[in-house]
């Protein structure tokens, strides 16, 4: 393994500072988990790692008092997430994606935001943010700006963070009351498995009614980018839910999905699996919902 500088800042602004200080010959590094792998496997070759474990606020999962907006730091480890209350109880959605990332150690130590970072097809931790329209916050030499979070992929490994920048915050805005979600992923096994398929719904009720206000279904290792089925979801939106809505909903999910073949799973199975789960998790966000009210 190639050799490197490691460098530690303590502030945002100290970090893009040695970024831009050393051109295209740096990399940041938060958890490690790809990146010392990528390193150790010749697939990059930094001459300066910078990390950023340091930088204070970065590592909180806490509600705005104001806004009662969910905020997530990058930094914040699966782990940190998988046994937050707060996460369980009012975003379980989320709770139910990182739980099977990897493996104990690696919850520990790998951080949602470098999940999102690396921007792999099959990476869970991006699908349940989307469903539930999560906002990425960056900064960098150009100081802070926001995307939402379904627009920051640009393709397997391409984001729209420019050089320099380090995502820092997943926004959640403010919920309602009649807010149910839930997140599958389909594999060999339960846990330590990359997905052949992952579905995550949330679906917002009308107060007092089984009419559905807003859904969001968001599909991962069905494109090069995490996507979301808008003719399903269009399709969810004023119907009274039921299953058999749901089996329908499923399938023009699963026309919507743009699987392929790989070595790990055939397109057909893993459109089935889009149609199959979708329904599974529709029900769940239903009971959920009916659990909380």
């Amino acid at each position: 393994m190639k050799t490197f500088s490691y460098l530690v800042p303590k502030t945002l602004d100290e970090a893009v500072s040695l970024f831009e200080s050393h051109s295209d010959r740096v990399m940041y590094v938060a958890g490690g988990t790809d990146v010392m792998v990528k390193t150790k496997q010749g697939k990059i070759a930094p001459d300066y790692l910078i990390s950023l474990k340091h930088l204070s606020d970065l590592d909180k999962v806490k509600m705005n008092p104001d806004t009662n907006e969910l905020i997530i730091g990058a930094l914040a480890t699966h782990r940190t997430l998988e046994t937050s209350t707060l996460i369980r109880r009012q975003f379980p959605i989320i709770h139910d994606a990182v739980q099977h990332i990897g493996s104990t150690q690696i919850r520990n130590v790998a951080t949602i935001g470098g999940n999102i970072v690396n921007a792999v097809p099959s990476a869970d931790g991006a699908i349940p943010l989307i469903a539930l329209d999560g906002v990425a916050k960056m900064y960098g030499p150009n100081g802070e700006r926001t995307v939402d979070l379904i627009h920051f992929f640009e393709g397997p490994g391409q984001t729209v963070l420019e050089a320099g920048e380090i995502l820092t915050e997943i926004i959640i805005p403010s919920q309602s009351s009649h807010t149910g979600g839930a997140y599958q992923k389909v594999g060999r096994r339960a846990a330590m498995e990359l997905p052949l398929i992952g579905v995550g719904i949330v679906l917002t009720l009308e107060p007092d009614s089984a009419v559905c206000q807003k859904a969001r279904i968001c599909l991962g290792v069905a494109a090069p980018t995490p996507l979301r089925t808008l003719s399903a979801e269009r399709f969810l939106t004023g119907k009274v839910l039921n299953e058999d809505i749901l089996i329908e909903a499923g399938n023009i999910a699963a026309e919507e999905s743009r699987v392929r073949d790989s070595i790990r799973g055939q397109a057909w199975y893993r459109r089935e699996m889009v149609s199959v789960f979708v329904r599974r998790m529709g029900l769940k966000c239903l009971k959920r919902i009916e659990e909380t009210n």
